[in-house]
Parts: structure tokens; sequence; C-alpha cells
């Protein structure tokens, strides 16, 4: 309901902007513009979606292999302990723990089609437990929190994106997406403990926390007093973890006797599927999007956040031209993935590798879209992960879930804001 009031509402503030321009500035060729705008937008969101097909095929497949060898399964095992003490009012013998345990691990992979499913079975089991029926607990709400601000290993489809878009190393933006989503988890979890009284000084907890905490800030003082070595860790840690999850894979599934190679096809199907269903989503925000670049909305709504960014002292405002796609996040998935598609357009498609991008050559990313990219794959989409979850079972008292998951993405996307320039700027 909310996404559909903005999207209206894009192109009812950008019909206006561009009737005052024609009237008070005789700018005879907004509307001109503004439909020329439209119509590309259509093609675009075609191409880049029959684009992700490959890689998503890919990805999901090599996830698919993953979770046949029992990755998830793994991963639950490793991590429950933590949880255990997250959710001090879910019996540890419940079926809600299981659930909980494998949606966070299919998140983590980047099984979002998996994760869902056992993400509404978890709500439903937790709800079991839910003396108030229309009224969230307080396990309800470390759950939704702990989805919204989306911890990911692998960000596919920000991979599928940047590698359709023609870019030479879409993996460079693997660690700061990974720093930039751990930051934004541990800012949602901060915010619900302390509303719950949770004790994160627990040794267990500590100790889960404490260990990934010192990778990320020593990964960060490294890179802060070593400027010169960014890129290299970019480009070589990145590309590094990520092969070493598929080997890890394949060996996991090799040892379950698993049938590899049917995995990965029963997962390339899958995949194909999402990147048929992504169109419409894609085509219609990127549609929004054009009308209000096309009035020059969109471009005053940058500059005045520019403004008052300068104007309060911060000097370094490339940020403001990824906006878009922070903005857009908490809303929509769909629609950030949009945002981030019209930034390419804008700084890279058409910027000084238009030629070589034209003759279906690589490209180098811009900063910009590294930004983009990267605040993209810092949080999930909090009021549609807040719709579909809590709606399954009738809550309607929410409490503070949205609060504590908006502060989470405003974490993730300052998060990916700072990091973006520590490696990149």
């Amino acid at each position: 309901m909310v996404l559909n009031r903005i999207w209206i509402g894009m192109f009812l503030v950008s019909g206006v902007v561009a009737l005052c321009k024609l009237i008070f500035w005789q700018d005879t060729f907004i509307f001109d513009d503004m439909v020329k705008s439209l119509f590309d937008s259509s093609v675009v969101g075609f191409e880049v979606a029959i684009g992700l097909t490959g890689m998503l095929c890919l990805w999901i497949g090599i996830l698919r292999i993953g979770e046949h060898g029992g990755a998830v399964k793994s991963m639950t095992k490793a991590v429950s302990p933590l949880f255990s003490r997250l959710f001090p009012g879910v019996p540890k013998d419940h079926p809600a723990v299981g659930s909980m345990m494998m949606n966070f691990s299919a998140n983590m992979l980047g099984l979002d089609n998996a994760a869902t499913p056992m993400g509404l079975k978890a709500m439903a089991e937790l709800q079991t437990l839910n003396p108030e029926k229309n009224k969230a607990t307080d396990a309800q709400i470390m759950f939704l929190v702990l989805n919204t601000s989306g911890l990911t290993l692998i960000p596919v489809s920000v991979f599928g994106l940047l590698t359709t878009n023609s870019f030479e190393d879409p993996t460079v933006i693997f660690l700061p997406i990974l720093i930039s989503t751990y930051i934004a988890s541990l800012i949602g979890l901060i915010v619900v403990s302390i509303k719950q009284k949770i004790n994160l000084f627990n040794p267990v907890v500590l100790a889960y926390l404490g260990t990934a905490t010192l990778f990320v800030c020593g990964l960060l003082v490294y890179v802060i007093y070593n400027p010169s070595h960014a890129e290299v860790i970019a480009r070589v840690g990145g590309p590094l973890i990520i092969f070493t999850i598929i080997i890890t894979f394949i060996m996991m599934a090799i040892k379950k006797r698993v049938n590899v190679y049917d995995s990965f096809v029963d997962g390339a199907k899958e995949g194909f599927q999402v990147a048929i269903s992504i169109i419409p989503y894609l085509i219609v925000i990127l549609a929004a999007i054009a009308v209000l670049r096309g009035s020059g909305t969109l471009d005053a709504i940058l500059d005045g956040i520019r403004a008052t960014a300068e104007f309060i002292g911060i000097a370094a405002t490339h940020w403001v031209d990824a906006m878009p796609v922070g903005l857009m996040k908490p809303l929509s998935g769909g629609g950030a993935r949009g945002a981030l598609q019209d930034i390419i357009t804008q700084h890279d498609h058409h910027g000084p590798y238009q030629e070589l991008y034209e003759s279906g050559k690589k490209i180098p990313m811009s900063f910009v879209t590294k930004i983009g990219s990267t605040m993209q794959g810092s949080t999930e989409t909090t009021f549609f992960v807040l719709a579909v979850y809590f709606g399954s079972v009738g809550i309607t008292k929410t409490r503070y879930a949205v609060t504590a998951g908006l502060l989470a993405d405003l974490g993730g996307i300052i998060a990916a804001i700072i990091v973006s320039y520590i490696f990149f700027g």
C-alpha cells in the first residue's frame, strides 16, 4: 500500500513539475523528454532482466548444490548457540527454532526463495507461543528485524545486475557489502536487545559478535592505514571467499553422495523463473524514476540533499547520486534494483566509457555505482518483510518492529557510504 502511494506520487509530482516548467519557463521539450525517458526505461528494464537470467541460473544452481549438500544445516548448527540466547522466550526444543535457523542460514547463502517459506513457517510457529494473537511478541520482533537487516554472504542479485551491465569486476564490492550488511544487522540486534533487555555481554553472545566485529574492524583499520591496498584486497578477497564457498559446497555435496550436476540444473531452472518474475517489478520502478528524472524532479531532490550535506560541512558528496537506492531499499527490493540500474545507466553507460560499452566490451565501474551497489546489498526491504511475515499470522500491532528495522536500514546505508569511501574513495 505504501509503495503504491509512492509510485503514484512519483508520477503526479513529475507531472506537476513538468507543467510548471512548461507554463513558467516555456520549456516546450519537457513532456517530450519525459515520454522518451519513459519508453527508454521499459526497454532497459526488459534487457536488464533478461541479462540477469544467466547469472541467476548460475548462482541459484550453485546455491542449490550447497543446500542439498548440507551447507544450510551446517550453518544452522554453527549459529544455534548464539540464537538460543537471542530468543530466550522460545524453548530450545520448540519447532520454531529449527525453522528460524534454516531461514537465517538460507538468507545468508542468498537462497531467497527457500528462505521465505521457512520464514513464514517460523513466524507461524512463533505465533503458537503468542498469548495476544494480534500483537507481536519479543521473539517475533527479533526474528523480523534480523531478517530486514539482511545479513547475506553472497549478494547474488547485485552480482547479477553488475555482470549484466558489462562491468570488469563485479565482485570488487563483495567485501564492502559484507561489512555494511554486518553493521546493519549488528545495529538492528543492539536496538532490539536494548528494548528486550537481552544481555549482549553473555560470554557466548560476546564470543560470536566479538569475533565478527574484530574481523570487520580489523579489516577496516588495515584499509584505512593502507589505502593503496584497498582495491587489491577487494579484488582478491571477495573472489577468493566466493570461490572457496563454491568448492566447499561441491565437496560437501560429494561427501553426501549428492548428484551435483542434477542439483545445479534444478537450481538453474529456478533461476530462470526468478529472472522472468523480476521483469514487471524492474520496469515499473524504472518508469517512475524515468519520469522523475525527465521532469528534473529527481535532480532537484538530489541537489537539495547535496546542498544540505555541504551546509553541515560534508565536503565529499558523491554518495548523494547513489541515494535513490538508499531511499527505495526499505520499501522495495525491486525498486532499489531499478534505482541502481538507473544510476548505472546515467553514470556508466553514458559516461566516458559509453563507446566501449556500446561495442560490447567490459567497462570499469564508477565510484557512484560502487556506492549504490554496496547500498543495494547492505539491507533488506523492511516494509515488505514486515507486511508479509506479520500479515501471514494476522499481527496488526507491530510495536517497535518498524522503528528497529528502519534504524538498521539507516545504519546499513551510512555504513555502505563510509565503507565505499574507505575502499574506493
